[in-house]
C-alpha cells in the first residue's frame, strides 16, 4: 500500500514538472487578467459610518430602574434596524440624496447600500453607507440617520435616540480589495494550470514506452526507430554534398597528375 503511495505521489509530481510551463504560463496569464479587471474594470467604493444611540432618559424617581430600562434599549435596537430600512425613513433619505454623485439609482438600490451593525449588549450601533463618490456615502450615512431619529419619535412614541457621530468624507476606497483581488488571481491561476495538466496527461494517448506494447497489448517488439531531428538531417546531408565534392576535387586533381 505504501508503495503504491509512493509510486503515485512521483507520477503527480513528474506531471507537474513535465507541465511546469504550462503552468506558469497559465498563472501568470490568470492573474494578469484579474489585476487588469480590478483596476480597470471594477468601480471603487467609499464607505461612511454614523453612530446612533439608544438610551431613554429617565426621571429622578425611576432611576432604580434604570438597568431595566438599558436592556429594553438594547433589545429595541434590532426594531430600529428594521425602522431604518423600511420604506418610510428611506423614501425621504432618497429624495434628499438623489441628486448627489454616485447615487445608487433607487430606493432598492440605496436599502443595498446600507448596512447597520452594533456589539452585543450595547446601546450605540452604526450605520454604515456605501458609494462610488465619498462624499454621497457620508450624506446618505447623515441623512439616514436623521430622519430616523425624527420619524422614530412619530413610529414608537419614544425620544430614545441620539447621533453620537456624524459621517465624514473618507477618500479611501474599501473596495475592491486590490491586493487580495491579485492574490485570488494568482491562486486560482496556479488551480487551474495543475488542473489543465492533469486533464492534458489524461487525455495524451500518445505512446510514450515500448512496455505499454508489450505487457499491456502483448505485442512483439521488433525494435526501436528514432525520430532524428530535421536540423540533424540537414547537417547530414550538407556534409556529404561537402564529402562529395571533396571527393571530386581529389579524383580530378589526380587525373590531371597522371596526364
Amino acid at each position: 500500500m505504501e508503495s503504491e503511495q509512493t509510486i503515485s505521489m512521483i507520477q503527480i509530481f513528474g506531471i507537474l514538472r513535465k507541465h511546469i510551463r504550462a503552468i506558469i504560463e497559465t498563472t501568470v496569464v490568470v492573474t494578469l487578467a484579474a489585476g487588469f479587471i480590478t483596476f480597470f474594470f471594477m468601480t471603487p467604493k467609499y464607505s461612511a459610518t454614523t453612530e446612533i444611540l439608544v438610551n431613554r432618559k429617565l426621571s429622578a424617581d425611576m432611576q432604580g430602574a434604570q438597568f431595566q430600562q438599558v436592556q429594553a434599549d438594547v433589545q429595541m435596537i434590532s426594531t430600529y434596524k428594521d425602522i431604518i430600512t423600511s420604506p418610510t425613513v428611506l423614501r425621504d433619505v432618497n429624495k434628499q440624496i438623489k441628486n448627489y454623485p454616485g447615487y445608487p439609482g433607487s430606493m432598492s438600490a440605496l436599502k443595498k447600500s446600507l448596512s447597520i451593525n452594533n456589539s452585543q449588549n450595547s446601546q450605540v450601533f452604526s450605520v454604515t453607507a456605501k458609494s462610488t463618490d465619498p462624499g454621497t456615502a457620508a450624506a446618505i450615512a447623515n441623512s439616514t440617520a436623521k430622519v430616523f431619529k425624527k420619524k422614530v419619535v412619530k413610529i414608537m412614541s419614544v425620544n430614545n435616540v441620539s447621533i453620537v457621530s456624524e459621517a465624514e468624507i473618507n477618500r479611501k476606497a474599501v473596495s475592491p480589495r486590490k491586493t487580495l483581488n491579485i492574490l485570488i488571481g494568482l491562486i486560482l491561476g496556479v488551480i487551474l494550470g495543475i488542473a489543465l495538466a492533469f486533464i492534458r496527461e489524461l487525455t495524451d494517448r500518445t505512446i510514450t514506452s515500448s512496455t505499454f506494447l508489450t505487457d499491456n497489448l502483448g505485442l512483439t517488439n521488433l525494435g526501436i526507430v528514432n525520430e532524428i531531428d530535421q536540423k540533424d538531417i540537414e547537417k547530414t546531408v550538407e556534409h556529404k554534398k561537402l564529402q562529395i565534392k571533396v571527393d571530386k576535387n581529389e579524383l580530378s586533381a589526380r587525373n590531371h597528375r597522371r596526364v
